[in-house]
């Protein structure tokens, strides 16, 4: 669509191909980009599950017709829709009235929301020195402005504390970065964003470090990961059956923050000093994750003994995935994310061993045959049609003489490109000897850190609010 939309703007008139089951998204796409009258021809089905007898006939039966309508006839001039401004009071009612209210014009994700009136808006103001009307981004499909009051709003109705309000407008600072690609979100494989935080902040706000810390039941973990969704449907635009197309999609993640104190006592760095900043930073990451799952009764009770499993099952749990991994395109995006509980961590570090000779290790050992890499991008899936092998691109130069030792296809191949591309966190049950991989979804949400900026009086708010 927004291909559509420049060629459009160039003066060449242009209609986009859509299968049938995104006929929704493509029209809510067109609006949120300013063109909501571009021409859209309809391919029946999906392109992916016909026979090529099949889509000729259904292109020839029902697409070619709306090709040559939709670049000879001139669109009907779109309506306009007014949104309200910032401090208008959009409605007024008892708490069931609101929540009616919010329901109704898809503002709500199903559950009561707090009413964010504008004296709860304003307590959330409190704790930022910005000013209320400062853009921090402009987010797709919408392109709608993503602005501190509009964070403040959202925070409120997903049930967070105002106190809450640094790491929220840094959270935002990442979903409007380039480099997350917040345009994705509502892709089909249907991935949720795991938030994951480091720094001092993690006491202050009093998020869970420790067991059930990827379960919702403590404020601050369970209404920030909340707030991260409202805000991809109320200010990006993400609506289901809409512009979200997660085939079967899943509901938002907790916040994972990451157990410092156990990292400083086995003298490994916070996961937010692998992505650049100085420990000690309050720092957010976001991502996208397609797969994973825990990694349980890990037992033994040096490196040497635990690590064979656990990059076992990491290795297992990578699919489609490795893509991201070896296509030219996608620029080896793959960040698989690693949750050792505290217990797993303390043996790991008394063997010796640094969280770089883990990162190694995985490396090393998280394989996957050659073969199936290349049926994972070729013969399965859609993502390379040129069907080229491994050496193929080792040839080309995109890819490392790893992925090409030898032609035997029973070789094993990397599901990285560097060990850097593991994230290794530290958090979960202290004496649980278990652990956690989650599998990104690439550019398609690529892991984006912020450093969250407090007030000046950030002490001063803090000990107020909790009093």
């Amino acid at each position: 669509m927004r291909a559509s939309a420049a060629v459009e703007k160039a003066g060449v008139p242009a209609v986009s191909l859509v299968c049938e089951g995104f006929t929704g998204q493509a029209a809510a796409t067109a609006l949120g980009i300013g063109m909501p009258n571009i021409p859209i021809a309809g391919i029946p089905s999906h392109v992916d599950a016909q026979t090529k007898e099949e889509l000729e006939n259904n292109v020839k039966r029902v697409t070619l017709d709306a090709v040559v309508k939709g670049l000879t006839q001139q669109p009907a001039e779109p309506k306009q829709s007014v949104e309200p401004e910032a401090r208008d009071i959009a409605f007024k009612g008892t708490f069931e009235e609101v929540n009616r209210f919010f329901l109704r014009n898809q503002l709500s994700d199903g559950l009561p929301i707090v009413p964010p009136t504008l004296e709860n808006v304003e307590e959330f103001l409190k704790f930022t020195d910005r000013s209320r009307d400062e853009i921090i981004g402009v987010l797709k499909p919408d392109n709608r402005q993503a602005t501190i009051w509009n964070v403040a709003v959202n925070g409120v109705m997903a049930g967070c504390r105002p106190e809450y309000m640094p790491l929220l407008l840094a959270l935002v600072e990442a979903m409007a970065d380039p480099r997350y690609g917040v345009e994705h979100s509502g892709n089909s494989p249907g991935p949720e964003t795991l938030i994951t935080l480091n720094g001092p902040i993690i006491k202050e706000l009093s998020f869970n470090y420790e067991q059930g810390v990827l379960r919702d039941g403590f404020q601050a973990n369970t209404s920030v990961g909340r707030f991260w969704r409202l805000m991809l449907r109320n200010v990006a635009g993400f609506l289901p059956h809409q512009t979200d197309k997660g085939t079967f999609g899943g509901t938002w993640k907790v916040v994972l923050a990451e157990n410092e104190d156990a990292v400083t006592r086995i003298g490994w760095d916070p996961m937010s000093v692998d992505m650049g900043f100085k420990a000690g930073n309050n720092v957010v990451t976001v991502s996208r994750h397609t797969s994973g799952g825990v990694i349980t009764g890990v037992f033994g009770h040096t490196a040497e003994q635990i690590l064979p499993y656990i990059s076992d099952r990491v290795a297992s749990y990578m699919g489609w995935e490795i893509g991201f991994t070896v296509l030219p395109v996608f620029g080896g995006t793959q960040r698989p994310h690693l949750i050792l509980s505290p217990i797993l961590a303390e043996i790991i570090a008394k063997s010796g061993w640094s969280k770089r000779d883990v990162k190694q290790y995985l490396y090393d050992h998280a394989r996957m045959p050659a073969w199936k890499a290349e049926k994972f991008t070729g013969e399965w899936t859609n993502i390379d049609p040129e069907h080229l092998t491994l050496c193929d691109y080792v040839k080309k130069g995109t890819l490392s003489e790893k992925f090409c030792e030898s032609d035997d296809p029973n070789r094993t191949v990397p599901i990285v490109c560097s060990p850097d591309d593991f994230l290794i966190t530290v958090s979960g049950d202290p004496l649980r000897t278990n652990a956690y991989i989650f599998i990104s979804n690439g550019i398609v949400g690529y892991t984006t850190s912020k450093l969250i900026r407090l007030p000046t009086n950030w002490n001063n708010l803090l000990k107020k609010a909790k009093s």
